[in-house]
């Protein structure tokens, strides 16, 4: 009984697939060549029959040679692979632009006003310093001399608020400290003298007004000398029931006179009471604050604000 013989068979271990170009016609034609010539020059295992008897192995001898049988090429392991196609066109990603989104800026315009409201007032608050302290002086000189140290506390004033602010950016905090207690004097001073600008002219404006002759106050002084000149005629003789009588006409007539002249003083300033009525109208009669609270306000108000242009200026300049 005799067995088969195993075929001798040669594996050999492909290396990783690489993905590569497509090859040309050129190159699949010489890869079909080399195929079909080695399987034509394939060894056929032949089968032994079992009558046939086992013939000896030789022995190797030093003459003999070497017989090297050829390995049989494997044929290529389909798998999974990308290759560009020649007829499948690639369509490259497209990028979208990105567009970075920033804070929205300040306007330009806003600090430009605020440098613009802050010299406008620094240059209200010299001319009424100025003004004011020059006819403090009872001389021309010590006029002059009050007038220079009002405008330069004003300059003063502007200039600070600004340089103080970029000192304690810089971490000098020492001198920061120092220049606004600069500024708080110089700001005290200023202020008084807007002060007394402000009450000087607004004391004689309303004292002009006031001392205007209106028809109303001619009528009532009219009447109350006609109810004089009675008086004095029925009072002669002696005090009586029409000298009574005359008396407090006399009384009553000036009584108008006086409500005559303070509704002209009313007119003068016509501001503050009506600030006064619009707030007790707000408050339904809760508050009714008295001309005088109105006139200090706008005093105050006044003098304050020409003083402020420093302020305005650090702000316009600060960076946001």
């Amino acid at each position: 009984m005799a067995t088969d013989s195993p075929t001798a068979s040669i594996l050999t271990l492909h290396p990783p697939v690489v993905i590569a170009r497509p090859k040309t016609a050129a190159e699949r034609a010489r890869d079909y060549r080399r195929r079909k010539a080695a399987e034509r020059s394939e060894p056929v295992a032949e089968t032994a029959r079992s009558s046939d008897p086992v013939a000896p192995v030789p022995t190797p001898s030093p003459s003999m040679a070497l017989v090297e049988i050829p390995a049989i090429p494997a044929e290529p392991v389909p798998c999974l692979s990308i290759t560009a196609h020649p007829d499948v066109t690639t369509t490259a990603p497209v990028t979208l632009p990105v567009t970075a989104v920033t804070p929205a800026s300040r306007p330009a315009f806003a600090p430009a006003l605020l440098s613009l409201a802050a010299v406008g007032l620094t240059g209200v608050g010299i001319v009424m310093n100025g003004t004011f302290a020059h006819g403090l002086g009872s001389t021309e000189l010590s006029s002059w001399l009050f007038m220079t140290i009002g405008v330069a506390a004003d300059l003063v004033a502007l200039a600070v608020p600004s340089c103080a602010a970029r000192l304690w950016q810089a971490h000098q905090r020492g001198t920061a400290a120092m220049a606004w207690l600069l500024w708080l004097g110089i700001f005290a001073f200023t202020t008084t003298a807007g002060i007394g600008f402000a009450s000087v002219n607004i004391s004689d404006v309303t004292l002009a007004r006031s001392s205007r002759v209106t028809p109303a106050v001619t009528a009532a002084q009219a009447a109350l000398n006609d109810a004089v000149t009675s008086r004095d005629r029925e009072c002669k003789t002696g005090v009586g029931k029409v000298c009574r009588e005359r008396e407090d006409a006399v009384v009553e007539r000036r009584r108008n006179l006086d409500a005559a002249q303070h509704a002209v003083e009313q007119a003068a300033d016509p501001q503050v009471e009506a600030a006064s009525r619009i707030v007790a109208w707000l408050s339904l009669g809760r508050l009714r604050p008295a001309g005088d609270d109105f006139a200090m306000l706008r005093l105050v108000l006044l003098s304050l604000l020409p003083q402020l242009g420093g302020i305005l200026l650090m702000i316009g300049r600060q960076k946001i």
